[in-house]
C-alpha cells in the first residue's frame, strides 16, 4: 500500500485519488493546499479523513515520512519545482500531463529521480488503457499504414473569460497554458506511441489575445504518410479518429479514453465491420495508476525497467515534439524567459 500524497485540489485530482485508492494500491494519507480549510474539505470526501494530514507548508509537506508518493496536479507552470522538490525529498512524483513546460525541465527532473532512487511519472492517462494498447496491437509491424486523422477539441467554460478580456490559467503564458498542452498533449501522446516521433512536425494554430493557442492543426510526417492533428479549446469538434490502411480503415471515438474501436474492412469488395474491446467502465485512471504502483512496487523486475524506461523516452519525444511546434509558432511562457 502506498501512501498517497496530493498537490492540487481540483476535479482532476479527485478523479486520481478515486481511482488510485479504488485500485487498492495507494491510501490518501496528506493534502498539499494554500489554504488548511479546502486541504480538509478535499479529504473529507474520503474513509479516512480524520487521518489524512492537511499541509499548508509545501517544504514540510515533501519531508512528511507519512508519504511514498506524491501526486501533482497544479497548473503547468508550477509543476517542475513542485516535481523537484518533491524528488529532493526522496519521493516518488505522478505529474499531470503536460509535466513541465520545457523539454530541458523533463530532462532535468528525470536526472534527479535517478538519483535520488525514486520514480518520475508523466500522467499521461491514456496511454495506459487497454484500448488504447489495443489500437497499439493492431498497428504493429503494419507496413501500409497510410495516414492518419486524430482530434481531440473541447470548449473550455474558462474561454468565457478570455472573451471578457480576462486571462485564466489554463489560457496564460505565465501558467504554460493553451491548447497544445492541455488537449494536444493527448494527441501527439498517440501519435508518437503508435507511429514513433515523426521526421518533421507542424503546427497551425489562431493564437488568443493572451499569446497561447486557442485552436490549431498539427501535421506530422513519416516514411510514406501523414498523421493530421486538430486540437482546441475554443470549440468543439464531434469528429471521430481514424487510421488508414491498405485494406481496412480503423476508427475510434475518441482519443483521450477510448470507448469503442471499429474496424471497417474491404474484402471481396465488400465493406465488413468489426467492433473491438470494451472500455474499462471505471474510473478510467485506475490503469494508470496500477501501471505506476507496479513500477515503483516491483524496482527490480526487468519487466518493470523496460516498462519506465520506455515511458522516460516517449516523454523525451513528446515533450521535445511540444517545444519545437510551440516555438514554430511565437507562443512564448514565462518558464522560456
Amino acid at each position: 500500500m502506498l501512501n498517497l500524497g496530493i498537490i492540487g485540489t481540483n476535479w482532476i485530482t479527485h478523479e486520481f485519488v478515486g481511482a488510485a485508492t479504488t485500485s487498492g494500491e495507494y491510501q490518501l494519507s496528506a493534502v498539499y493546499s494554500r489554504n488548511e480549510d479546502k486541504a480538509k474539505e478535499f479529504a473529507s470526501k474520503y474513509p479516512n479523513a480524520k487521518s489524512v494530514i492537511a499541509s499548508t507548508d509545501l517544504v514540510e509537506f515533501f519531508h512528511l515520512e507519512e508519504i511514498d508518493v506524491i501526486y501533482i496536479a497544479s497548473p503547468n507552470s508550477l509543476h517542475y519545482e513542485q516535481a523537484k522538490g518533491a524528488i529532493e525529498a526522496g519521493k516518488h512524483v505522478i505529474v499531470e500531463k503536460p509535466a513541465v513546460s520545457r523539454l530541458e525541465e523533463l530532462e532535468e527532473l528525470i536526472d534527479l529521480a535517478e538519483e535520488k532512487e525514486v520514480f518520475y511519472f508523466e500522467a499521461a492517462r491514456h496511454i495506459h488503457e487497454e484500448n488504447f494498447e489495443r489500437v497499439a496491437v493492431m498497428l504493429k509491424n503494419r507496413e501500409d499504414i497510410l495516414g492518419a486523422n486524430l482530434n481531440f477539441m473541447k470548449y473550455s467554460s474558462r474561454y468565457d473569460a478570455v472573451l471578457r478580456g480576462e486571462e485564466p490559467n489554463i489560457f496564460s503564458p505565465k501558467f504554460s497554458g493553451g491548447a497544445l498542452m492541455d488537449l494536444g498533449v493527448y494527441l501527439v501522446y498517440t501519435a508518437i506511441s503508435w507511429f514513433g516521433k515523426p521526421k518533421e512536425s507542424f503546427y497551425f494554430n489562431q493564437k488568443l489575445p493572451t499569446g497561447v493557442d486557442g485552436l490549431g492543426t498539427m501535421i506530422f510526417r513519416y516514411d510514406g504518410f501523414d498523421v493530421t492533428m486538430m486540437t482546441g479549446k475554443n470549440a468543439d469538434s464531434y469528429l471521430p479518429s481514424e487510421i488508414y490502411l491498405s485494406d481496412s480503415t480503423i476508427c475510434l471515438d475518441a482519443i483521450n479514453s477510448i470507448q469503442e474501436i471499429k474496424v471497417k474492412k474491404r474484402e471481396d469488395k465488400e465493406l465488413i465491420e468489426l467492433s473491438y474491446g470494451e472500455a474499462n467502465s471505471e474510473n478510467p485512471m485506475i490503469e494508470e495508476a496500477i501501471a505506476f504502483s507496479e513500477v515503483i512496487n516491483q524496482p527490480m523486475s526487468v519487466k518493470q525497467q523496460k516498462r519506465y524506461q520506455d515511458w522516460i523516452q516517449l516523454a523525451k519525444e513528446v515533450h521535445s515534439v511540444m517545444e519545437s511546434l510551440r516555438k514554430q509558432t511565437g507562443i512564448v511562457f514565462d518558464a522560456d524567459k
